[in-house]
């Protein structure tokens, strides 16, 4: 097992305190809010927000769209059925007149005007079930219709907020990095030189986090309890303590 810390590790700490210790953890925060402010700026210089905004409502609006053209389809197809049955119902009345006023007297004529009065009355009754399931088709596409245009209105609205609130945050943002970075210099100017290039390159290693606590035995970098031997050799270590797990600098009280 790797030893708590290395030759070249104890000289650097032999010249540091419990204060400057202490202060690695302040840095580290710094750090920690540099590292999301850079992020946030980053995601806002890119318009990744409004972007996001921007494709929401178009498919959404497309959805309304959609639908509203498949609703305009059926309202055209029942209409044209309901007129193929008024125009059905007008030879019904026709045929039934012929029938029945004595205009035609030939047996076979009559025969032959009751059998086309059947089948106009069958078909009629078939393109009237056609017209219901229309109807039935319209209602339901129509319900759909409240619930999508009010989330392509929710969608509009957001894309508006963004648009109007993402350059103030711009400015906001930009300003709170500057005062952190500010603060960040003027804390890691008061450091030893090697103990802050170990805590960068452990920073670039560990996503970020490069100096953590020590609590009640346990790392809060990686989470692992140290091993009782580990612990009291950290207890006889002057300077620099590094996890046995992660290796991050650990800060013990």
């Amino acid at each position: 097992m790797e030893g708590p810390v290395a030759a070249g590790e104890n000289a650097v700490g032999a010249a540091q305190d419990r204060d400057q210790f202490r202060s690695l953890l302040d840095l580290q925060q710094l750090d920690l809010a540099v590292d999301r402010l850079r992020s946030r700026l980053a995601g806002l210089e890119s318009e990744e927000e409004v972007r996001e905004a921007r494709a929401r409502v178009g498919q959404t609006e497309a959805r309304l769209g959609q639908l509203q053209l498949s609703v305009q389809q059926v309202a055209r197809e029942q209409r044209r059925l309901e007129s193929e049955v008024d125009s059905l119902d007008q030879k019904i009345r026709a045929e039934g007149k012929r029938l029945f006023d004595g205009s035609v007297a030939n047996a076979k004529e009559l025969q032959s005007i009751e059998r086309e009065l059947e089948n106009v009355r069958g078909r009629k009754s078939r393109i009237e079930d056609d017209v219901l399931e229309k109807m039935e088709s319209r209602e339901q596409l129509e319900a759909q219709l409240p619930a999508i245009e009010k989330e392509a209105a929710e969608a509009r609205d957001r894309l508006a907020e963004i648009e109007r609130t993402s350059a103030r945050e711009l400015v906001e943002v930009e300003r709170d990095l500057a005062d952190r970075s500010a603060e960040r210099a003027a804390l890691a100017h008061h450091f030893d030189d090697d103990l802050l290039e170990l805590y960068e390159d452990l920073r670039r290693q560990k996503k970020g986090v490069a100096a953590v606590s020590l609590v009640d035995g346990v790392c809060q970098g990686c989470h692992q309890k140290l091993s009782p031997m580990y612990l009291e050799q950290l207890k006889r270590t002057e300077g620099i303590r590094r996890c046995e797990y992660c290796r991050r600098i650990l800060v013990v009280d």
